[in-house]
This record gives structure tokens, C-alpha cells and sequence, in this order.
């Protein structure tokens, strides 16, 4: 690696956290219907207003000891986590993708990934904001790769069209509009050849702890029965059915975090 891109990649991963500091933000006011621009940071505990040099992001936790400097209150060590890992992924990014205007595409677009999953994890809710950024990163890559426009749009469709007919099988049990939204959003961005690896990733890791819940509950086997009479009855009525409800409620499949660990997994492959 010679000085230059060294240096250069010292500015992304301090761009990176500078963006993941940001992200804190989002993570904690989006679920609370709080606004991330017009609101000035402040301590989630006291309230103060932080100065200047309260805020930069990954050093200030580090120097504060991770508190506030106001009121003592212990910080939560998501801050310095979500910030040193957005600025490692930017890192990633470029040195995968090469310094080009797409690699900076792609750091926006596992940015959102990042806020989506935290939140989808603690809320089970996907920011309808958020989807619209990731869309709206999509269009925006679908013009500058638009020799390639036709694979973006396919992308799109492919998804949205799978994922509504598994929400009709499974009567929204396990998956929901929000979900839809953003695995066409995050499909229509990244095009269809890499959104589907990213979809294949994503899907194993959720069927593969789907199956871990079951066999921690003894349920597996009542499952596969049941999956093996379902499948059975769409062969005798030669028609697709709707998949027949549950006894005990299904716990929904945080399908945000498992995107985001599905892009990573699609990256490292």
C-alpha cells in the first residue's frame, strides 16, 4: 500500500465515524419520533446541551471515560461500537470496491443497513425514512451505472413480487410491509445479481436462527410436520395454499439485522 492510499484511507475511516456518530443519533430518535436535525445533541440522561468538543465522535467517549461529562451518567457503549464500526466498513468498502463514486454509494447504503438493523432489533419496526434514503441511493446508482438500469429494475420488481407472496402464504406472520419495502429498496440499489446473494445470505442466516428458536423450544418437529402437510395439500389441490396459522404466536424474524449480515457475508464471499 503506498503513503497516498494509506492517507486516503485515514480520511475515509475518520469520515466513517464522523457518519457513524450520526447514526447514534438516528438509532435513538427515530423510534422516539424525535427529530435528528433541528434538535442539538444532548445528554439522553440531563439533558444538557453538548458543546463543540463533547462531540467528537469515538475519542470524546474515550477521553470522558464513557460519561457524561455533565452529570456522570454512564454512555451507553453503542456510540463508540456503531461509530468504529461504520468507519471499518467504509474501509472495507473502498479497498474492495476500489476510491470511485460507487464505493461511496455503497458506504451510505450499509450505513442505513447499520441504523435499520439496531433499530429493527430493539423495535421490530424498519423507518419508513430510511427506506426512502436506500431508494432514493438506488435511483441515484441506477443513473450512474445506467448502461446496467435494466438489472436494477428487475431487482426492484424480483423482490417486491417474492417477498408479497410470501407475506400472502404466511398471512404477514413473520414478515411484514416493512420488511418488502426495504428488500426491494436494498435489491433495487445493489442490482439483481448482487441483491439476490445479498437475499440468499440474508434468508440462511434468518432460516438458520429461525431453526436454532425451534430446537431451543422443542418445536422443530411439529414444524417440519407441519411444513411436510402443507406442502402435501398444495400437491393434491395442484394450486399454492395459504400456509395454515400457528397455535402460539410466531415471533417476526428481525429480516433488518439479517439483511445487514447478509450484505457483510455477500461482501466477504
Amino acid at each position: 500500500m503506498t503513503l497516498p492510499t494509506f492517507i486516503i484511507y485515514i480520511f475515509v475511516f475518520l469520515y466513517g465515524i464522523v457518519i457513524g456518530s450520526f447514526l447514534n443519533v438516528c438509532i435513538y430518535r427515530i423510534p422516539k419520533k424525535e427529530s435528528i436535525v433541528t434538535v442539538g445533541s444532548h445528554c439522553m440522561k440531563c439533558g444538557h446541551q453538548l458543546k463543540w468538543y463533547d462531540l467528537f465522535p469515538l475519542f470524546s467517549f474515550l477521553f470522558l471515560k464513557g460519561k457524561c461529562r455533565y452529570c456522570g451518567t454512564k454512555l451507553s457503549v453503542q456510540y463508540p461500537v456503531i461509530e468504529f464500526t461504520n468507519g471499518l466498513l467504509y474501509i472495507i468498502l473502498f479497498a474492495v470496491n476500489g476510491i470511485n463514486v460507487e464505493s461511496v454509494l455503497y458506504c451510505f447504503f450499509v450505513s442505513a443497513l447499520l441504523v435499520i438493523s439496531v433499530i429493527d432489533f430493539r423495535t421490530m419496526e424498519i423507518p419508513v425514512g430510511i427506506n426512502a434514503f436506500i431508494l432514493c441511493l438506488g435511483v441515484i446508482h441506477t443513473i450512474y451505472d445506467y448502461e446496467n438500469w435494466v438489472h436494477y429494475v428487475i431487482g426492484f420488481f424480483a423482490a417486491s413480487l417474492f417477498l408479497l407472496l410470501c407475506l400472502i402464504i404466511t398471512r404477514g406472520k413473520g414478515i411484514g410491509g416493512g420488511d418488502i419495502k426495504l428488500m426491494a429498496a436494498a435489491v433495487g440499489c445493489l442490482g439483481f445479481s448482487k441483491g439476490l446473494l445479498v437475499l440468499f445470505w440474508g434468508f440462511l442466516g434468518a432460516a438458520a436462527w429461525g431453526i436454532l428458536l425451534l430446537i431451543f423450544r422443542r418445536e422443530l418437529g411439529k414444524r417440519l410436520l407441519s411444513l411436510f402437510s402443507y406442502i402435501v395439500s398444495c400437491i393434491r389441490e395442484r394450486r399454492l395454499l395459504i400456509f395454515p396459522g400457528q397455535s402460539k404466536e410466531t415471533e417476526p424474524l428481525r429480516l433488518g439485522v439479517f439483511l445487514f449480515l447478509g450484505y457483510l457475508a455477500s461482501g466477504l464471499m
